[in-house]
């Protein structure tokens, strides 16, 4: 088998237990559901991963943000402040949207699988890592003034998480104002508050 032939039967196999534990709860899908949901065999998916946990956690590794976050980071920015914080508000938009049942089961499933909740946790860790360095050479520049840069990726990623949570059907939402809107205003601020 192929590479491209595996990456596409694990592909259908994330996206059936995606599809199906979002609709039905982690507890209430089987290996043997999501497997036929992909249209392949139980045999299959274990060969794959092992058990549905390992296959949610693959999921999760695939299709959230570390990576694209990263790339970003390393190959986008600018150095403008405020079209950095556009582009990363953005794209971490972009990334959630896409993913939001994935995001769901996460905050569903985070503490009643035995070491999902750190599993899941890796990647808003490593986006507060390179935004935290993102903000310290910034301020070695002379380009943003922050006492604390870990605090303020931390003040700048809850703020985006809290505007994408407030968009799910996971918390009420009680605003009517566009997402782009958000995030142009939110980048405003953010930016004047922290320009020299």
């Amino acid at each position: 088998m192929n590479e491209n032939n595996q990456l596409c039967t694990q592909d259908k196999l994330m996206q059936a237990a995606i599809d199906l534990i979002s609709a039905k709860g982690y507890d209430g899908v089987s290996t043997r559901e999501i497997a036929a949901e992909a249209g392949l065999s139980e045999k299959t998916l274990f060969r794959h991963f092992g058990s549905k946990q390992n296959l949610l956690e693959k999921a999760y590794d695939r299709y959230l943000y570390a990576a694209e976050m990263q790339k970003l980071f390393k190959e986008k920015l600018t150095g403008n402040l405020h079209e950095d914080l556009l582009m990363i508000s953005r794209t971490y938009h972009k990334v959630m949207d896409r993913n939001r049942k994935l995001v769901i089961i996460s905050i569903q499933v985070g503490d009643h699988l035995p070491g999902f909740r750190d599993y899941s946790e890796s990647h808003p860790r490593q986006f507060r890592e390179v935004l935290t360095n993102y903000f310290k050479y910034m301020s070695d520049q002379g380009k943003l003034v922050t006492k604390d840069p870990s605090l303020t990726a931390v003040a700048f990623m809850w703020m985006n998480l809290g505007a994408f949570l407030n968009t799910t059907h996971a918390v009420q939402t009680f605003t009517d104002i566009e997402m782009d809107a958000f995030i142009e205003e939110s980048v405003r601020l953010f930016t004047r508050a922290l320009t020299p």
